[in-house]
């Protein structure tokens, strides 16, 4: 019997995992935009532009040229490359409304059920940065790029770097109950299906763009769902995710408002509602 970083507490019957981009899906426009890059004296426009260009010109990784460029910008100004003090751009991250209250409501929800709620992170965003909201502590584990620290605590090499493609591999850690990031033994030994600690099927993928097309993709195709929200307060948006159902890769679609009630409270505690009936259904199978 294979033996994982996290068991089953035997009071739940069962875990869900609530897998969640940041940039745009927790919190409007990209976390880089509310404290660093103001710091370093540059506008958005500027900053990104910058560092997609770079990408560009020596045929890079977007990811790569924007910690490339995180670390160049903060050196030219004199500021901490200190994981504190990413930590402390985290604090001043702005999130969608209902955002807070929303992990301890699903998770009730969920434990009224006897079914246990995880929450992950899968950004192409700061890890250190993230660390640093408000809701950090919501969350099993935290998938996103971070940076390697030399024996002073300076940041200076990239130390995982999340793009589009290679955010899938942790939707398999997650199925497979692999957390560390760097192992790469559990993730690809074969695991039977029933001996995994989360099933796809029992996966709910929250994204808001292209960049979490394939995660939405794969989640929706191995039979769990996908959700893309949107900005309710950005002029289109609706139009724009609804094309994303049209092309069969997203299950549903839904504005970022986490509120109490709101749509994708009442969608996902209707997922909840059929994965319960979905087990007891299977239990009566196997009884009979």
């Amino acid at each position: 019997m294979v033996k994982y970083p996290f068991t089953m507490n035997d009071t739940y019957r069962f875990t869900i995992a609530l897998i969640y981009d940041f940039d745009g899906t927790l919190a409007p426009g990209n976390m880089q935009e509310y404290d660093f890059i103001p710091a370093v004296g540059k506008s958005n426009k500027e900053f990104w532009t910058e560092a997609n260009s770079l990408a560009e010109e020596q045929d890079a990784d977007m990811v790569l040229t924007y910690m490339a460029r995180m670390i160049q910008s903060a050196k030219s100004k004199g500021l901490s490359l200190r994981r504190e003090a990413f930590q402390e751009s985290g604090r001043k991250v702005a999130l969608f409304r209902g955002v807070k209250e929303w992990f301890a409501r699903i998770n009730r929800y969920g434990a009224e059920r006897g079914i246990r709620i995880l929450h992950y992170i899968n950004s192409s965003g700061l890890k250190e940065i993230i660390e640093g909201t408000e809701i950090a502590r919501e969350f099993r584990k935290i998938y996103a790029c971070s940076f390697l620290y030399d024996v002073d605590g300076i940041a200076y090499w990239p130390a995982v770097a999340v793009n589009y493609t290679n955010k899938t591999q942790f939707i398999f850690k997650i199925n497979k109950g692999v957390e560390s990031v760097s192992d790469s033994k559990l993730v690809n030994r074969y695991i039977p299906e029933n001996e995994r600690p989360v099933p796809f099927s029992r996966m709910i993928y929250v994204g808001d763009g292209t960049t979490d097309i394939p995660c939405m993709r794969l989640v929706k195709n191995y039979g769990g769902h996908s959700i893309a929200v949107y900005n309710p307060e950005q002029k289109g948006a609706h139009k724009e995710m609804a094309s994303l159902i049209q092309d069969n890769r997203v299950n549903h679609v839904c504005p970022a408002d986490y509120s109490e009630g709101s749509k994708i409270d009442t969608l996902v505690k209707l997922i909840i509602d059929k994965l319960d009936l979905d087990e007891k259904l299977q239990k009566r199978e196997t009884i009979f």
